[in-house]
């Protein structure tokens, strides 16, 4: 079977992409939900279903397959928007449907924070609001950009975190981040953990050389009841902001 090609510009396609708008509009609407922030996801949901609206005479979810049994067009999971698993498992339970179209307001608000965060600590635009430092710092994994977006922003008394280095002490010497709260070798982590002095309760950002001995850490202070562990993925090598010896 040939790949089925049909023409976005023409008039065809364009009403029915102008019907299927409207549709998505009334769905919005219909169970208080909100679109997704990105706007290309939405762009790109709506001319999939469009399309498939086109071809198959429903409006079959984009992001799944649809085969042809008997001359009868079905979609895997019986996907027809607003899908049955979208209305009841994946929007109640993680605020936004498989095609990420549809979401509940609260989706929406953190999805709007976390976009401009993204343009805060990459882009170095503006510093970060409370809001955006408190999403991050719970991030269980976080880059050297985010990482010393989050020091700058605890320096300023926006935000509250211990700082931990995981390397050896030779390590440590030739050089740490400077805001490092404390060294936990992981040669002698459970011998050293305790000066560390780190409350269970608390936000804890863990760090090595290229993130591997870090993320190990970190799952054995969650095996232990630390509640709060984030990992700086790649490394100090990551982290372009200040250090110290």
């Amino acid at each position: 079977m040939s790949i089925i090609k049909i023409d976005m510009n023409s008039d065809e396609f364009q009403a029915e992409l102008e019907k299927t708008i409207k549709f998505t509009d009334k769905v919005i609407k219909q169970f208080n939900w909100e679109y997704n922030p990105q706007e290309e996801i939405n762009e790109g949901v709506q001319l999939g279903l469009a399309r498939n609206k086109m071809m198959y005479n429903k409006r079959f979810c984009p992001c799944f397959m649809v085969e042809v049994v008997d001359e009868k067009p079905k979609s895997v999971e019986d996907r027809i928007c607003p899908c049955k698993p979208a209305l009841e498992k994946e929007i109640p339970e993680d605020g936004v449907c498989h095609c990420q179209i549809f979401c509940t307001p609260e989706f929406a608000a953190n999805k709007r924070i976390e976009l401009g965060m993204e343009e805060a600590v990459h882009q170095h635009s503006r510093g970060l609001t409370q809001e955006e430092c408190a999403m991050l710092v719970n991030q269980k994994e976080l880059d050297g950009d985010e990482l010393e977006a989050l020091i700058e922003a605890r320096a300023l008394g926006m935000v509250n975190f211990k700082l931990v280095d995981v390397r050896e002490h030779m390590e440590w010497q030739m050089g740490h981040i400077k805001g490092a709260d404390s060294l936990v070798p992981t040669s002698s982590f459970f011998q050293t953990l305790d000066e560390a002095k780190l409350d269970k309760n608390e936000n804890i950002i863990l760090y090595c050389h290229v993130g591997s001995r870090s993320a190990h850490c970190s799952r054995i202070l969650t095996d232990m009841g630390y509640k709060k562990v984030g990992n700086l993925t790649h490394g100090i090598v990551s982290y372009s902001g200040q250090k110290q010896r």
